[in-house]
């Protein structure tokens, strides 16, 4: 697969986003463009006002909605902001408008998003699959469990990144390192290329590992 010029990553903002779930794909991207300066990645909201992410970190987009910037794939982090992002009509009017040929990518409970708009059905997906405090009392469900009822025709996988073709979900907070990698590969960049970034980040035993737990799906 030859590698596609300028491979443009658009991350979206809302508020109560998780920070990790949007800062390592962009930091994977930041550290990739020393060696190809051409890649780029950019934030992108409803409006060009500062958003509040979790734990008061506030990060300005870099695009509105109706800049309808053109991107290869966009990314959706997860969060308690995703609660009230999977009944938001302008963003999945946002999303039902990009081109077939932009990849849809979610990390963590950014799957939500898609698994209510129906995009997952007969689709392979992944979530968060380690509950926090409030998800393991009765008051709470595990994202992975809510995300198959969100999407009860998606097949639901516990690896940590899935690759169903247009739609690429990534399995945990954490999970933003080996979404951003794999973008890469996506892009058409080789191992060599890849694996060097994650030297470069001092990830490169942790690449190793999870570079294997991977489910293609398409």
């Amino acid at each position: 697969m030859p590698v596609k010029p300028g491979f443009r990553l658009g991350i979206y903002l809302c508020k109560d986003l998780e920070i990790v779930d949007f800062a390592a794909p962009y930091g994977v991207f930041s550290v990739a463009r020393r060696f190809d300066p051409e890649l780029d990645a950019f934030f992108v909201a409803e409006s060009l006002r500062p958003v509040q992410a979790q734990a008061g970190f506030t990060v300005l987009p870099n695009h509105a909605f109706n800049d309808r910037p053109a991107m290869d794939a966009f990314l959706i982090p997860g969060g308690f902001g995703t609660r009230q992002e999977i009944n938001n009509g302008r963003l999945h009017d946002f999303i039902r408008a990009l081109p077939e040929s932009t990849l849809l990518v979610s990390v963590c409970t950014g799957s939500w998003i898609y698994g209510r708009m129906g995009l997952l059905d007969g689709k392979a997906a992944t979530n968060r699959k380690e509950p926090d405090r409030v998800e393991q009392s009765g008051h709470g469900k595990t994202p992975i469990d809510r995300l198959a009822e969100l999407a009860p025709n998606c097949r639901i996988s516990r690896a940590r990144v899935v690759d169903a073709g247009r739609i690429v979900t990534g399995g945990g907070i954490s999970s933003g390192m080996e979404i951003g990698f794999h973008l890469l590969r996506r892009a058409g960049y080789g191992e060599d290329f890849i694996r060097e970034v994650a030297r470069v980040m001092e990830y490169g035993a942790a690449y190793d590992l999870y570079s294997k737990d991977i489910e293609y799906a398409a």
